[in-house]
């Protein structure tokens, strides 16, 4: 795997202002070259020069035959690709299409897993790193711009070749993803250069594997789709009342009978990495631990009547946060990304009318350690504390869901926990820009358009493609209504999201099935900030071939 440059602490997304698509006059020269060329595509210099990367020495002498632009090429059509891309220069010329024997050369060799991918994918022959230019290169290369988003490219199509630049071996992945699109099925990549970044730096997909396994292989496929979709993270909920899914070394007598080996989880771990997806991963708590507790009883939660509320510890009890803290531990070793979910939700402890008197230990272990005045939310929220710090010793940032953050409290969630916000439906619901206000970073899981929750319960109904595409941006959180533009730079981006309550209410090819053009639909809306330039007739279409 590619060793990944460390990402400056803030992206850039200006894009595009100065990228717009050329527009000539009729009669006028066309072909003109962002990079300085003056004369019209057809002229000496054009030709000299093209399909040059930044920075390549010139060929001692010409290539082999290689078609040339003129000006007899009608002038070229902004690629269509799935997310599409945010700015095309046209111009003439005959574009490039995968020839077996051609090329991809890289400048460096961390670019390896770029190189060898495109070339498998496209029948290419995969050379290395290489400073001499040949007829119908594909070059991959990592250039100097150190203030660009690292997920930002360029893309030129010019004389027959093609040149892929990016500040980060992640920016040059997805301008070869969009070169993969722009050929698929016999196609030609369109002469000219493109200039894309995404919208928004996180682009997800969350799958429970706790309430429904799935195979490694099918997760393996999900990943492969991500990637060409340019997302870039996999939620794995895989801890739950139902089932425990990953392999435990410090704890296995937790782990359900059906799950995934820690081998087979590297596996995943590595495709992910080549395809540029983190794993972000997540133990639910303190509630949502029906599978820790079904192993240890001890740890149940229980009211003053002897009622025991499904799945949730008793978390003033010291056994509840050491079980939980040496899963995090464990699983902080094997998930190398920078992202962890704590969860947070649903702790039932909270979803009656008098936890104080419902739960008189939890009262008392609140007023012991925050004072006479602690209360049980104060004592759920120094639980979430004291989560998050477990995984930021790890070098993790934490998230956690919407309601586990509590109003009122005079314990306050550590200022780094990331929101998850994926409803408004709970005791107490906050509105979005509650969160914002507080100067939180928040991800977009809309219940309302991004819960595909087999068996469709409590009036989830599955949700479309077509309503994303055409309803649903980033500034959605809660319903159907955007909060103001002020807060966009906090959002940091949305989580198409796949919940198995009803787990046997759809097999592993009807979820693939059922995702496909959300998903589509999703990644368009997180890559793109502007309104969709293609009907969704015309998209679903574009898909239908792509795939």
């Amino acid at each position: 795997m590619s060793q990944h440059r460390k990402r400056p602490e803030k992206q850039t997304r200006g894009l595009i202002a100065g990228a717009v698509a050329v527009t000539v006059a009729a009669g006028v020269g066309l072909g003109l070259w962002a990079g300085g060329d003056s004369g019209p595509a057809g002229s000496a210099r054009a030709q000299s020069s093209a399909g040059r990367a930044e920075n390549a020495p010139v060929p001692s002498k010409a290539p082999s035959a290689a078609p040339s632009p003129t000006r007899s090429y009608p002038l070229s059509t902004t690629p269509r690709t799935i997310p599409a891309v945010r700015a095309h220069t046209p111009a003439r010329g005959p574009g490039w299409r995968p020839a077996s024997g051609l090329r991809v050369v890289v400048n460096d060799a961390g670019l390896a897993d770029e190189g060898r991918l495109l070339a498998g994918e496209l029948g290419l022959t995969y050379a290395g790193q290489k400073d001499d230019v040949r007829a119908g290169d594909v070059r991959l290369t990592l250039n100097d711009d150190e203030g660009a988003d690292p997920e930002s490219y360029r893309m030129t199509v010019r004389g027959g070749r093609v040149a892929i630049s990016a500040p980060d071996d992640a920016g040059v992945f997805y301008g070869t993803r969009t070169l993969k699109q722009e050929v698929h099925g016999g196609g030609t990549a369109p002469e000219g250069v493109v200039r894309d970044e995404p919208a928004k730096p996180v682009r997800g997909f969350m799958l429970d594997i706790a309430r429904k396994p799935y195979t490694a292989g099918w997760i393996e496929d999900r990943v492969r789709e991500l990637g060409d979709l340019k997302y870039n993270q996999l939620g794995l909920h895989f801890s739950d009342d139902q089932g425990f899914r990953i392999q435990s070394d410090s704890h296995p007598e937790v782990v359900s009978r059906t799950h995934l080996t820690k081998a087979q989880v590297k596996k995943i771990l590595a495709l992910a990495a080549q395809r540029h997806v983190t794993v972000v991963p997540e133990i639910d708590s303190p509630g949502h631990l029906g599978a820790v507790i079904a192993a240890h009883p001890e740890l149940q939660l229980r009211s003053a009547a002897g009622s025991a509320p499904q799945g949730t510890v008793d978390i003033s009890k010291p056994a509840s946060a050491r079980i939980v803290d040496d899963l995090l531990n464990e699983y902080a070793g094997l998930f190398p990304g920078a992202d962890w979910n704590l969860g947070g939700d649903e702790y039932r402890a909270l979803m009656v009318s008098s936890p104080a008197t419902t739960y008189p230990q939890l009262a008392a272990a609140a007023r012991k350690a925050y004072g006479s005045s602690g209360t049980v939310a104060d004592l759920t929220t120094g639980w979430l504390n004291d989560r998050a710090r477990t995984v930021r010793a790890h070098g993790k940032t934490p998230r956690a869901w919407n309601d586990g953050f509590f109003r009122g409290t005079s314990v306050q969630p550590a200022k780094d926990i990331q929101v998850g916000y994926w409803t408004g439906k709970e005791i107490g619901a906050r509105l979005p820009v509650e969160y914002l206000g507080a100067g939180r970073k928040v991800v977009n899981y809309n219940d309302e358009f991004l819960y595909y929750v087999l068996g469709q319960p409590n009036q989830f109904y599955y949700p479309t493609g077509q309503r994303i595409y055409e309803q649903w941006t980033p500034r959605v959180l809660r319903g159907t209504a955007a909060v103001p533009s002020t807060y966009d730079d906090q959002i940091l981006g949305g989580s198409f999201a796949v919940w198995g309550d009803f787990p046997n209410a759809q097999t592993q090819a009807q979820v693939a099935a059922g995702v496909r053009m959300p998903l589509r639909a999703t990644a368009q809306k997180l890559w793109d900030p502007r309104t969709p330039a293609l009907t969704w007739t015309r998209f679903k279409a574009l898909a239908d071939r792509l795939d």
